[in-house]
């Protein structure tokens, strides 16, 4: 029955927000599973109902950050693009809105420097540089690039589009509070693909 009570009140989710701002914040190796309990005001017993180690714990919050990204990169494909904005230039302006409007998710998805943490991290991040590339290379039109710009594009879109976020997270600052910068860095980086594709 205590069991059954601690876990309505302290939800997985309380536990996963709670911990990514901890090991942003303060470091991994500084975080212990009794820091994180204290932090929500819990005993550190009541978190292992949930997690059975700090490491698992750090991976949940990875994985559950890249699904979230995947999931709004895939919408954002499915959209019709906006006045103005190509689906190419769309669906990069929802990777810096992801960015920067989820600071915390976006550092330990792809700033973090622990080397540790890296062994978590790498696999995502290749699963979703893969699945970036794919929705990219559906705009890199077949009979208009070659294989080989195909294949390195969006690698380049990729690197530009995290320098563009990494720069402008430090400051804490929305999307929407910096969109015309966000809006003019996606078209200068697709003015390229854009004139290729649509020759005069």
């Amino acid at each position: 029955m205590a069991r059954r009570a601690v876990e309505r009140e302290l939800s997985r989710e309380r536990i996963l927000e709670a911990a990514r701002h901890l090991f942003i914040t303060k470091g991994y190796r500084a975080i212990s599973m009794r820091s994180i309990g204290q932090h929500l005001g819990y005993s550190h017993g009541s978190l292992y109902y949930h997690f059975k180690e700090k490491a698992e714990l750090f991976y949940a919050i990875v994985m559950k950050d890249f699904n979230d990204l995947a999931l709004l990169l895939h919408e954002a494909a499915g959209k019709a693009p906006s006045d103005g904005i190509s689906k190419l230039e769309q669906l990069l302006l929802e990777f810096v809105r992801f960015g920067l409007d989820h600071p915390y998710q976006y550092e330990i998805m792809f700033m973090i420097r622990d080397e540790e943490l890296l062994a978590y991290c790498r696999t995502e991040q290749s699963r979703c540089f893969d699945m970036f590339s794919a929705l990219v290379r559906k705009h890199l039109l077949e009979d208009v690039f070659s294989e080989e710009e195909r294949r390195n594009l969006p690698l380049t879109l990729f690197l530009s589009t995290h320098g563009f976020v990494s720069f402008y997270i430090q400051d804490r600052v929305s999307f929407d509070e910096i969109k015309p910068a966000a809006i003019a860095h996606v078209k200068a980086l697709c003015r390229g693909f854009t004139a290729k594709s649509n020759p005069l």
